[in-house]
């Protein structure tokens, strides 16, 4: 393996070789050096982990902390968004993703039963009913029509409005500030207004619950009393973020990558069976949460490398994924692939508690979609997508789709 690969200045973000596939310079980066130091941009030094190995056993060492608060770590929170500190920022109570254990084991435990495989079967039913009433109002539309607009955002907006006892028609409220926090490119000023913004009013709804609790999971964390306001408020940002922004996006993207490769479409929709391994398929192959930060509480070995204590080290899920030592052929989309074993849902202590949850509502979003859509296509050329390059979760601003008839 070399070791002349140039130490990067920069992190590489732009998809500079299509839509769906990694940066080229990340893709060089692990073929190169898959545990390889880095320059960050105020002139600090640190680490970026490219390979499937190296990032799996990297978060899976608490080790490597995710708090914000023990270092300076001059890049942004793990939560999307949030701004970039260049001297130890205080946590945030609630943000469990950004603590580690005990702290994050306290908070997490509070919502294992919301999340269990169990109880999201439980939901199939109600989550297949919002998409067929989605895809009801869709079928009204006259095309061409905006598929986020109108079909990606709604259903798991809707989803987890119902889940969280959130009212759905806060959602242009909770939707356009979620929006401005994850835009990489905007002043501080801004983005903490977007944040202020959807933190007071989550910090209202969750008084009211814990004074006339409902049936939600909102409600069921409101019922610990050693939970505080603050604590409440952080993890139903968390919750309502992460449950609508990602599978919003993923629903959006998969749409145009599976338009994007008319055969593997045509077999998904001859064969519904394929869904469960298509959606993990388009989980590995978009990878649309792809950077995460991590901070060395020790010298750790990772990958032949030394990080030393204090290191900060940055941790791409989407070069990962796309490992050819892990995966064959992995710039290509395959449905029939064993997509098992992907990293998007991360991995560790951190994993995502609402995978089976985003699994189910994806399954059933495309599904249905491609069910009563049967002649769905792109209404503008591919090359005029808008794309979320500016956006800290990946997707598309807009979808403009059409069709010549529907199916019942």
């Amino acid at each position: 393996m070399s070791r002349t690969v140039p130490v990067p200045q920069s992190l590489p973000t732009e998809r500079d070789a299509g839509p769906f596939a990694p940066p080229r310079d990340i893709s060089r980066m692990r073929e190169a050096r898959p545990v390889s130091p880095m320059v960050f941009p105020d002139g600090h030094e640190g680490w970026i982990v490219t390979g499937y190995d190296a990032v799996r056993r990297l978060m899976a060492d608490t080790r490597f902390s995710s708090r914000q608060d023990i270092g300076i770590i001059h890049v942004p929170y793990e939560t999307p968004g949030m701004p970039a500190p260049t001297e130890p920022s205080p946590q945030i109570p609630g943000l469990f993703i950004a603590m580690d254990p005990p702290d994050h084991t306290r908070l997490r435990r509070k919502l294992t039963g919301a999340f269990t495989v169990k109880r999201m079967k439980q939901l199939e039913e109600h989550i297949s009913d919002i998409v067929e009433r989605q895809l009801d109002e869709l079928a009204r539309l006259a095309p061409p029509v905006d598929l986020v607009k109108e079909f990606a955002l709604p259903v798991p907006s809707l989803v987890i409005c119902a889940l969280l006892g959130v009212p759905y028609a806060d959602r242009e409220t909770f939707q356009v500030n979620s929006a401005k926090f994850l835009e990489k490119d905007v002043s501080l000023d801004e983005k903490m207004a977007a944040y202020t913004g959807l933190t007071t009013y989550l910090s209202e709804l969750v008084t009211r619950k814990r004074a006339a609790p409902g049936e939600d999971i909102l409600s069921d964390l409101a019922r610990h009393d050693d939970l505080t306001i603050e604590e409440l408020t952080g993890m139903a940002f968390l919750l309502l973020l992460a449950g609508h922004e990602t599978t919003a996006n993923m629903l959006a993207l998969g749409t145009f990558a599976l338009l994007e490769h008319p055969e593997q479409l045509a077999e998904l929709r001859a064969g519904p069976d394929l869904m469960p391994g298509a959606v993990e398929e388009l989980l590995r192959f978009l990878s649309i949460a792809d950077i995460f930060y991590r901070y060395a509480t020790e010298d750790i070995e990772l990958g032949g490398e030394t990080i030393g204590k204090g290191s900060t080290v940055v941790v791409s899920l989407l070069a990962a994924n796309h490992d050819p030592l892990r995966f064959d052929n992995p710039d290509t989309l395959d449905i029939h692939r064993t997509a098992r074993g992907h990293l998007s849902f991360g991995h560790g202590i951190h994993q995502c508690l609402g995978q089976q949850l985003a699994r189910i509502e994806m399954r059933a979003g495309f599904e249905g979609l491609l069910r009563r859509f049967p002649t769905l296509k792109l209404a503008i050329p591919a090359a005029e997508v808008k794309l979320k390059t500016d956006m800290n979760i990946y997707g598309v601003h807009e979808l403009p789709v059409t069709w010549t008839e529907t199916a019942r």
